[in-house]
């Protein structure tokens, strides 16, 4: 099969949609298809290179200037106009795909673009969950024409599934987003990141853009006194670009508690995920689905989150990670400690964890896309024999 992947976002800037056409691409290969990727970038290379340093996506073709748009409380580097247009036509002329998958087709990026100039099934992914959204309900119409074009609509998530329901009309099939799980199970621990299994103060981990709001680092900031208090001499390690304002106001005694990392590659978080005592993701919202919490499952880090629904769904309600009430520091940092105080518990939550995660593997995952690719294209051959006159089918003259 011969499979053209569009991604709506840059590729130099880690993101979780940038990581899963990653990996997408690459799975799709490994079961043998041919498959080709097309992302936001120009002839100079932005949207090519890799900002963790790991080696380029194979196939990449670039479509255009990158410009940065708010988008889902987010800044998504995105290409749109008539140079991209013309760019995407020839990407989809030269693939000769035989099917099209659009991520995040609602974006005003390429594959929106993608939408209205293929002329082979689509398959699209909607990763994003709203709860409301204005400017949603109003793009519909100018959203509708490329929708039509949709041969199979898949959400990565219960939360995302209700988007494409409630904003765009119809339904969705749920395929959730994919990890290598066996990378991140293999994971070697990085002996400067050990807290309590080398008979150190606990470590905590934290992954995330630092100046978006949304991944709650303010609030993680806000528990550490009660945290420092409850276990002397522990750490928490931050991963990620950006400012945090957050982190600057601080106390000085609480800002010696933190590591900051910066960005670091795939190979560096999975060694972060592998270390810590325990991984707290504080986001406050705009979350469908929650992959940062698998990957932490997977590398076998005890996960503490906010309540978010989609993250309450990952963590099977409680059961394969601690909850706590989103927004509140007093209640993450009670959560943290119940998980550092209760190895007992913890371990048990970790083993349950290591096997739910197996159904978010890449192997699981692809196998469902490719079912999903299948029905679509029997679909249109069954439409194009359909709409041949019984005369060129051999019928009677």
């Amino acid at each position: 099969m011969r499979i053209g992947i569009v991604c709506p976002y840059a590729l130099d800037v880690p993101g979780g949609v940038q990581l899963h056409v990653r990996d997408q691409a690459r799975e799709l290969r490994r079961l043998g298809h041919e498959v080709g990727v097309l992302a936001p970038g120009d002839e100079r290379g932005a949207g090519a290179s890799r900002e963790d340093g790991e080696p380029g996506e194979p196939g990449l073709e670039l479509a255009g200037r990158v410009v940065a748009v708010p988008f889902n409380g987010s800044v998504a580097r995105l290409s749109f106009g008539p140079v991209t247009a013309a760019r995407v036509r020839r990407w989809l002329a030269a693939g000769r795909w035989d099917l099209v998958h659009v991520h995040e087709p609602a974006s005003p990026s390429l594959g929106l673009l993608a939408l209205l100039a293929a002329e082979v099934p689509v398959v699209a992914t909607f990763h994003s969950a709203l709860e409301r959204s204005r400017a949603m309900r109003a793009a519909q119409p100018l959203l509708r024409p490329g929708f039509e074009r949709i041969s199979a609509r898949v959400a990565v998530s219960e939360d995302a599934r209700r988007t494409v329901v409630e904003h765009l009309g119809g339904d969705a099939v749920v395929v959730p987003n994919g990890v290598r799980v066996d990378d991140f199970a293999g994971a070697a621990p990085d002996p400067r990141w050990l807290g309590a299994r080398a008979g150190r103060p606990p470590v905590l981990g934290f992954l995330g853009r630092l100046d978006e709001p949304r991944k709650g680092l303010a609030v993680l900031a806000a528990a550490l006194p009660r945290l420092r208090a409850a276990h002397p001499g522990l750490r928490l390690l931050v991963a990620g670009s950006g400012d945090g304002d957050a982190l600057r106001r601080l106390p000085a005694e609480d800002a010696a508690a933190l590591e900051l990392l910066g960005p670091v590659s795939e190979e560096g978080k999975r060694a972060l995920l592998a270390s810590v005592d325990a991984y707290v993701a504080p986001q406050t919202g705009g979350e469908s689905f929650g992959i940062v919490l698998v990957e932490a499952m997977a590398a076998g880090a005890p996960v503490v989150a906010s309540a978010l629904p989609a993250f309450r769904r990952v963590l099977g309600q409680g059961e394969l990670g601690a909850l706590f009430a989103v927004g509140d520091a007093d209640a993450l940092a009670a959560a943290v400690s119940g998980v550092l105080d209760d190895p007992e518990a913890t371990a048990a939550r970790r083993e349950a964890a290591a096997a739910a995660v197996r159904r978010y593997d890449w192997a699981v995952v692809a196998d469902e896309l490719v079912a999903v690719y299948e029905t679509v294209l029997r679909g249109s051959r069954a439409e194009a024999r359909a709409a041949v006159p019984p005369t060129r089918r051999g019928g009677p003259r």
